[in-house]
C-alpha cells in the first residue's frame, strides 16, 4: 500500500503514520484510569510486518476488531511512550480497518516496544530555591543552630 510507515521505521516521534501489518497476539483488556480521571479498557496487540513487530494500543470498542492472524490498516495513527516504551496508537483522528492485503512473512526479532526510550523532558524541574535566606537579621543559614555546621560568613 502506497505511504505506508514500516514498523522498523517507527519512532518516538512518529504522528500521522499509516501501517499495514498482521497481528501476531490479542493481549486481555485491562481497565485503566485516564490522567482525565475516567476508566478506559485498553487491549495491548502484537502487530507486525516484514521489518519488526510494536504494541498496538486498542482503546474500548476498537479492541474487537483485532484477531489472531489478521492484516490490520491504520490510518493516521501516532506513536505515545508508555513508560519509556513505544506503543501504536489509533487515536480520535485516526482509522482502523481490517486491510485487503495478506501479510505472510512477520519480522518478530525485531520488537519496537522493546527498547527503553527517554521522555522528552529533561531531568527534574528546579523550583529555583537554594538552602539559604538572605538577609534580615540572622546574618547567615548557619548561625542559629547552636554551634553545629560552619561558622556564619560576614562576606554576604
Amino acid at each position: 500500500m502506497e505511504g505506508t510507515t514500516k514498523i522498523k521505521d517507527l519512532t518516538p516521534e512518529s504522528r500521522r503514520v499509516n501501517v499495514l501489518a498482521k497481528v501476531i497476539s490479542v493481549g486481555e483488556p485491562k481497565e485503566i484510569q485516564t490522567r482525565f480521571g475516567e476508566d478506559k479498557s485498553v487491549t495491548e496487540v502484537y502487530i507486525g510486518d516484514e521489518t519488526g513487530k510494536i504494541i498496538l494500543s486498542l482503546w474500548g470498542d476498537q479492541a474487537g476488531q483485532a484477531t489472531d492472524g489478521q492484516t490490520l490498516y491504520i490510518d493516521n495513527g501516532y506513536i505515545s511512550l508508555v513508560r519509556g516504551h513505544m506503543r501504536l496508537n489509533v487515536g480520535k483522528y485516526g482509522t482502523l480497518k481490517v486491510g485487503e492485503e495478506e501479510i505472510s512473512e512477520v519480522n518478530e526479532e525485531v520488537d519496537m516496544s522493546e527498547k527503553e526510550y527517554e521522555n522528552t523532558f529533561r531531568g527534574p524541574r528546579r523550583n529555583g530555591g537554594g538552602n539559604f535566606r538572605r538577609g534580615g537579621s540572622g546574618g547567615g543559614y548557619y548561625n542559629n543552630q547552636g554551634g553545629r555546621g560552619r561558622p556564619p560568613r560576614d562576606d554576604f
